[in-house]
């Protein structure tokens, strides 16, 4: 306590001894301001110092404690540590867990989202109504063979006219003076010919007593031979211009039907079918008619040729035509899918036109499994028609299908998807063979809405409308479920 006091004393005694600065003289108001001032210091000092003389001592001495073994200190370290690696581990995987969550949500979302609907089965059928195109079974255009101007036709479009009846007259002026002059030029001919030949019998009378050479006599042989030879090219010649001569008259190649006529009197005409040439005449053969039509590959076994079809047609209803499969392509098309098969139909009367549509029936008697879906679920492809079907994993599957009827809202299908697959309705163009896809799966008794509804239920009817929101619950129940996935 003593020490104490003599150290809070040592200030105010150093304060005492230390001696005071020499200070300019200053006025008396000043000297007697700084005066007061210091005695006033000089009792606060005083004061504190009586204050500590009373004060007690109040700072204990901490108690004597055994030192700690080092083990424990070691394992208190060891825990501290672990403690930190516990912390940091568990930051380090909630920041994983994290940015797997954010890739996973990120990859959610780049996975398009598509509707499905399930193909609605059909009843099959004994017999396959396809579309059919009646063609005539010989068509021909007729153009002129020689040049000249048209001087008349004898026949216009829809006359019948049989084999080698005459159609129209060509007048053919060039021709004729040309074939004129061709053959005075071979009546010249004639004549050297003539005058060859002797001159040949004379030097070969006059080599036999060598009266002449022999290079002599050969030459004049040799100038017969060429005279013969001249004769020949302008018998072709002739012969040539008056074939030519015989086109000016136009004849009907067979037995049929004019469908169409080009020219009138007075018209140019110039020989051949080239960039010059004009057709004249477009005749028809109409008894039979073919009429070709595309079997789809699933009924191309039940085509048989030399059977008996029906064709009917829009402009006579309830009438049907009887005709025969007269032969078929013997190939799929590999862009179709379909087998060309062409009918012969009679028309001894000329009731059907060429160029009409019609629908051949066939008698197939086979049962296909055929489907409908609704028509915005098929994609056109390069390389054809294609749907979207949902494989394993959620992945796309393009699938090529057979087209049978179309009814409007709706697609026959005849191969390609079954009743069970899940089709994807309103494809995008992007969408790919094998692509990750999230699904809206339908109710399983979902119904088509392209589908007539029941009988004695008008379609819209209200009472639809529970079963559509339950289709909707269930839509959103099934994404929500893809999203927690």
């Amino acid at each position: 306590m003593s020490a104490e006091n003599d150290f809070r004393q040592k200030p105010a005694d150093d304060q005492r001894s230390r001696p005071h600065r020499d200070v300019p003289p200053s006025q008396p108001g000043e000297e007697h301001h700084a005066l007061g001032g210091q005695a006033q210091r000089d009792e606060e000092i005083e004061q504190i110092q009586q204050q500590s003389r009373h004060q007690h001592v109040t700072i204990q001495k901490p108690p004597d404690l055994p030192p700690a073994p080092p083990r424990k200190a070691l394992m208190i370290v060891s825990l501290f540590l672990l403690m930190l690696l516990l912390a940091g581990a568990f930051t380090l995987w909630a920041r994983a867990s994290h940015g797997r969550a954010l890739a996973k949500e990120t990859e959610r979302e780049t996975v398009p989202t598509v509707a499905v609907v399930y193909p609605q089965s059909e009843k099959p059928d004994e017999e396959l109504v396809l579309p059919g195109s009646l063609q005539a079974y010989e068509e021909s255009p007729i153009y002129a063979r020689t040049s000249g101007y048209l001087v008349r036709w004898y026949k216009d479009i829809g006359s019948k006219v049989t084999k080698g009846e005459l159609l129209a007259n060509i007048d053919t002026p060039e021709v004729d003076q040309e074939l004129n002059q061709t053959r005075a030029a071979r009546q010249q001919i004639l004549a050297q010919l003539e005058l060859a030949k002797i001159s040949a019998d004379r030097w070969e009378n006059l080599r036999k007593s060598d009266s002449v050479s022999a290079q002599e006599a050969d030459q004049q042989v040799s100038g017969y031979k060429q005279a013969q030879a001249n004769l020949s090219s302008a018998d072709a010649n002739v012969r040539r211009l008056e074939q030519l001569e015989g086109f000016k008259d136009v004849y009907a190649p067979f037995t049929g039907v004019l469908t169409r006529r080009n020219v009138d009197p007075g018209a140019l005409i110039n020989a051949g079918a080239g960039v010059a040439g004009r057709e004249l005449f477009d005749i028809a053969r109409v008894d039979p008619l073919r009429v070709f039509t595309s079997v789809p590959q699933a009924y191309a076994p039940s085509i048989r040729v030399g059977e008996q079809t029906v064709v009917s047609l829009q402009e006579f209803p309830g009438q049907k035509f009887v005709g025969k499969i007269a032969r078929t392509a013997e190939a799929i098309d590999p862009n179709t899918r379909t087998l060309l098969t062409e009918v012969d139909v009679p028309n001894k009367d000329g009731r059907l036109l060429p160029g009409s549509f019609g629908e051949v029936h066939f008698a197939v008697g086979t049962n296909v499994n055929k489907v409908t879906i609704p028509v915005n679920a098929m994609l056109f492809r390069a390389e054809g028609a294609r749907v979207a079907v949902i494989g394993h994993d959620n992945k796309v599957e393009l699938r090529p299908i057979n087209i049978g009827r179309d009814y409007g809202a709706t697609l026959e299908v005849l191969g390609g998807i079954s009743p069970t697959d899940q089709v994807v309705i309103n494809p995008s163009d992007s969408l790919e063979d094998g692509q990750q896809v999230n699904v809206v799966r339908p109710a399983q008794n979902q119904q088509n809405p392209a589908q007539p509804a029941p009988q004695g239920q008008p379609q819209g009817q209200k009472t639809d409308q529970p079963r559509n929101e339950h289709h909707k619950k269930d839509q959103s129940k099934n994404t929500q479920k893809g999203n927690e996935q």
